[in-house]
């Protein structure tokens, strides 16, 4: 079982910065994908940002040039560094790894006003 804990969202301007953690409990050996999906108002989720164990990443068109995601494998913990925030990137930015099966944590709204 693995437990998600995340932390870092909130209220910014447009052009602001927020950087999300996402830290993994639990009987672990070794994540492989982890990675932040997001959930506007009245939308599907969807990926943010992807990263393997070790360091291949993804990016969603949207965020690329804007957002950084990175991982500390020591912690089983991933971040999402958020630059140049727009209000469209507002939304409930969910934490998911891999490992056996799909995990998610509990959520982390960010909002951004215009």
């Amino acid at each position: 079982q693995v437990q998600l804990v995340e932390s870092g969202g909130g209220l910014v301007q447009a052009g602001g910065s927020l950087r999300l953690s996402c830290a993994a409990s639990g009987s672990i050996l070794s994540i492989n994908a982890m990675g932040w999906y997001r959930q506007a108002p009245g939308k599907q989720r969807e990926l943010v940002a992807g990263i393997t164990r070790g360091g291949i990443t993804n990016y969603a068109d949207s965020v690329k040039g804007r957002f950084i995601i990175s991982r500390d494998n020591a912690k089983n913990t991933v971040y999402l560094q958020m630059n140049s925030l727009k209000p469209e990137d507002t939304g409930v930015y969910y934490c998911s790894v891999h490992y056996g099966r799909d995990y998610w944590g509990q959520g982390t709204q960010v909002t951004v006003s215009s």
